[in-house]
């Protein structure tokens, strides 16, 4: 399992869809694309920007429930890539244990901003869609505006069909 910082919500341009996109962290210089719902962007990046909404969403409440049932969320894994679909596990821990339950990408990332756990992706995963950078995302005085710039030059390149493993 490679560990991977979300980096942030784009819309692909002219199909405007929605990609969350993710990267390794430990210095790897792999990108992770992975195109999501409109609805499921949306509570993605309210929580990233930390915009606190009237009444919980349904990622809130999910983690507000968690909360109260003493259930901690550890992490969460992109599993695999089968049929140009992405599939995830929650893996939760509490009194009891630990267990994994299989999950939307877009709904595990959404509860991993809201409760700060860290994402993961297999090496299959990664080997099957993810993008190599042609420059090092580890370097601090990098601004991630220039890593961004390049995955878009990557998504006028790409289409969902490419990620058929």
């Amino acid at each position: 399992m490679i560990e991977m910082e979300l980096i942030g919500v784009r819309v692909e341009l002219p199909t405007n869809a929605p990609i969350v996109l993710l990267r390794e962290v430990n210095g790897g210089a792999r990108l992770l694309p992975i195109f999501i719902g409109g609805t499921e962007a949306q509570a993605i990046a309210l929580a990233l920007e930390e915009v606190e909404t009237p009444r919980p969403m349904t990622h809130d409440l999910f983690k507000n429930v968690l909360d109260d049932l003493g259930v901690r969320l550890e992490r969460i894994i992109v599993t695999e890539l089968r049929e140009r679909t992405f599939f995830a596990e929650l893996e939760f821990a509490d009194a009891n244990g630990q267990r994994r339950i299989s999950s939307r990408p877009s709904d595990a990332f959404a509860l991993a901003v809201r409760s700060g756990a860290p994402i993961f992706a297999s090496e299959e995963v990664l080997a099957a869609a993810g993008h190599v950078a042609d420059m090092p995302l580890d370097s601090e005085d990098e601004p991630p505006e220039e890593v961004l710039d390049q995955f878009r030059e990557f998504l006028d390149q790409v289409n969902p069909e490419d990620f058929n493993g």
